[in-house]
C-alpha cells in the first residue's frame, strides 16, 4: 500500500519544516540572524498508464494517463537575506551594515569568514575583534591613549589621542558582497564561509557603489517575523496531523484485508 510510505514522507517533510521554524524562533533575538525557509519537491511518479500512448490503430491516444505520486522530499533550506531593523545601542564598537555586505573576519585557521553581526570589542592589544577574539579585517588597532573612537559611513576609523586636537585615522574597515548570499555556508557564531554556490566575494570600501554603509552605535536585528513563524508552525502541525491520519487509515485498510476470511 503506497499510502503508508507516501504519508511517511509527508510526516518527515513537516518535521523538517517544524525544525526550521523552531530555529527561526529560537534566533529571533540573535544579532543579524537571517530567517530560513524550507522548500519541498514532489518525488518521482509511477506511470500506470502513460499519457500520449496509442490506444488503437486509428491514432487515438491516452489523453491524461495514470500517474501515481510517491510523496515529498526536502529540496532546500535557504536563507532569506532581507535586512533586519537597526537598533541603537550607543556602544562605540557596535557596527551595522545598512545595505549589502559582510564584515571580514580572520579565523584561527587563517581562513576568512563573513558576518553581519557587528558587535565588536577590543583585544588586550587594542585590536578590533569579535566576541570570540577573532580579528576584524584588515586588522585595525586602537591606540591605548585614545579618548574617543569614531567610525564613519565609509568604514574609516578615527581616534582622538589624548593631548591632541585633531583626530587620527588608524585604518579603514573592508566589507564583502556575494552574488548569491543564500549559497554561503553557515558555521555558527553568526559566521559564514564562501562556497562554490555563493560565488567569489567582492571586497571594497563601505558606502561605495554596490556596498552598504556603516552605522556606528547600531546593531542589525534578526529579520524573523514571529507572527509569520507561529502561523507557519500551526500550518506545519496541521499538515503533520493529516499525514498521520493517512497512516492510520492505511493501517486500518490493511487490517481489514488481513482479517478477510475465504
Amino acid at each position: 500500500m503506497r499510502a503508508l510510505s507516501i504519508a511517511a514522507t509527508g510526516m518527515q517533510a513537516q518535521q523538517t519544516n517544524v525544525e526550521v521554524i523552531s530555529n527561526n524562533i529560537a534566533n529571533m533575538n540573535t544579532t543579524a540572524y537571517t530567517r530560513r525557509r524550507a522548500e519541498f519537491n514532489d518525488l518521482l511518479y509511477q506511470n500506470m498508464k502513460r499519457q500520449g500512448a496509442a490506444t488503437s490503430d486509428a491514432g487515438t491516444i491516452v489523453p491524461a494517463g495514470v500517474q501515481l505520486g510517491l510523496g515529498v522530499r526536502t529540496a532546500a533550506v535557504y536563507r532569506i537575506t532581507e535586512q533586519g531593523s537597526m537598533t541603537s545601542t550607543d556602544n562605540t564598537l557596535d557596527l551595522a551594515i545598512e545595505g549589502k555586505g559582510y564584515f571580514q573576519i580572520t579565523l584561527p585557521s587563517g581562513d576568512t569568514a563573513y558576518t553581519r553581526a557587528g558587535s565588536f570589542q577590543m583585544s588586550s592589544t587594542g585590536e578590533l575583534v569579535t566576541n570570540d577574539g577573532y580579528t576584524v579585517q584588515p586588522g585595525v588597532t586602537i591606540p591605548t591613549n585614545a579618548t574617543s573612537i569614531t567610525i564613519n559611513a565609509s568604514g574609516e576609523v578615527w581616534v582622538k589621542i589624548d593631548g591632541q586636537t585633531t583626530q587620527t585615522n588608524v585604518g579603514t574597515l573592508q566589507i564583502s558582497t556575494f552574488i548569491n548570499e543564500a549559497g554561503m555556508e553557515a558555521i555558527g557564531d553568526n559566521l559564514f564561509l564562501e562556497t562554490p554556490a555563493s560565488g567569489t566575494p567582492t571586497s571594497g570600501t563601505p558606502d561605495a557603489t554596490g556596498f552598504g554603509s556603516i552605522l556606528q552605535g547600531y546593531l542589525e536585528t534578526s529579520n524573523v517575523n514571529v507572527v509569520t513563524e507561529i502561523t507557519d508552525l500551526i500550518s506545519a502541525q496541521r499538515a503533520y496531523e493529516m499525514n498521520s491520519k493517512v497512516v492510520q487509515t492505511s493501517d486500518d485498510m490493511l487490517a481489514t484485508i488481513s482479517n478477510m476470511k475465504g
